[in-house]
C-alpha cells in the first residue's frame, strides 16, 4: 500500500475540517446539545427512568448515534463528491494510487471526524448527566465500527449523486427518520406489540441498541444480533464500493 498517497489524501480531508470547523464540529455539537436539553427537560420530567437508567442518561447513546450516522455519511459523501464536481477526480483516478488506497484515505478521514465529534458530544453530555460506561471497550468498538460502516455508505452516496440535492436526499429522507424511529429517544420495549415488531425491521434499532448496551449493560435486542447486523452492512458496503471501482460507475463519465 502507498502509505504516502493515503496520508496525503487523508491530510487534505482533515484540513478541510479545520477550515470549516464551525460547520463541521461546532454546529453538530450545539445541535445535539439542544436536543439533549429539550428532550431531557420536556420528556425527562415525565419519564424519570427507562430500564433503571435516568432518562437524561438513557438518550445519550441515541444522540451520539444520531450525530455519528449523519456526520459519517455527510463527511464521506461530500469528500468524494467534491472532486467529481470540480473535475479533479480524473487526476485522482489517473494517479499511481490504487482504489483501495483512495477508499482508505477518504473513508478513514470521514470516520476520524465522526468519531471525534461523537467523543466531544459524549464529553458534553457528561456535563449534564452522570454517565457510567459499563463496557468502554465495546463502546469504542461500536463507535468505530459504525463510523467506518456509514462512512463507506456515504462514500457510495457521494459517487452516486449527480448534484448537491441528491447528496442530501438519502441522509435527510431516509437515515434521519430511521434514526428518530430507531429507539434513539425511547426503548422499543415501550411500544405496543405490533409497533415493536415493525420497529425490528428498522436497521438503526440494532445500531442504537448495541451502542446503548455498551453504556448500560442492557439493550432492546441481543447485542450479538446488533453486532452481526452492523458487520453485514459493512460487508455489503465494501462489496458495493468494489463493484463501483471495478465498473467505473459514475466515475469515468
Amino acid at each position: 500500500m502507498n502509505h504516502r498517497a493515503v496520508w496525503a489524501i487523508y491530510k487534505v480531508e482533515m484540513a478541510r475540517t479545520l477550515r470549516t470547523i464551525m460547520q463541521s464540529v461546532i454546529s453538530p455539537v450545539i445541535s445535539t446539545s439542544l436536543y439533549f436539553v429539550v428532550f431531557g427537560a420536556a420528556i425527562g420530567s415525565r419519564i424519570t427512568e427507562v430500564n433503571g437508567v435516568s432518562y437524561g442518561a438513557f438518550i445519550v447513546p441515541g444522540l451520539i448515534m444520531l450525530t455519528l450516522l449523519t456526520q459519517s455519511i455527510s463527511n464521506a459523501s461530500f469528500g468524494i463528491y467534491f472532486p467529481k464536481f470540480v473535475g479533479t477526480i480524473f487526476e485522482l483516478l489517473s494517479a499511481p494510487v490504487s482504489y483501495l488506497e483512495v477508499v482508505v484515505a477518504y473513508v478513514g478521514a470521514a470516520a476520524t471526524k465522526s468519531i471525534g465529534i461523537g467523543l466531544i458530544i459524549l464529553a458534553t453530555a457528561s456535563l449534564f448527566v452522570d454517565l457510567n460506561i459499563e463496557h468502554p471497550f465495546w463502546m469504542l468498538g461500536f463507535l468505530v465500527l459504525t463510523a467506518v460502516t456509514f462512512s463507506l455508505f456515504g462514500f457510495i452516496i457521494g459517487i452516486w449523486a449527480n448534484g448537491f440535492e441528491q447528496l442530501q436526499l438519502i441522509p435527510l429522507l431516509v437515515v434521519t427518520p430511521l434514526t428518530f424511529l430507531g429507539g434513539s429517544f425511547y426503548s422499543i420495549d415501550m411500544l405496543p406489540g405490533v409497533w415493536r415488531t415493525i420497529s425490528l425491521f428498522n436497521p438503526v434499532v440494532y445500531l442504537v441498541s448495541g451502542f446503548r448496551w455498551a453504556f448500560f449493560g442492557h439493550s432492546d435486542v441481543a447485542v450479538e444480533i446488533s453486532l452481526g447486523i452492523t458487520l453485514a452492512f459493512l460487508v455489503l458496503c465494501i462489496g458495493v464500493v468494489g463493484w463501483i471501482f471495478k465498473t467505473g460507475y459514475r466515475l469515468r463519465t
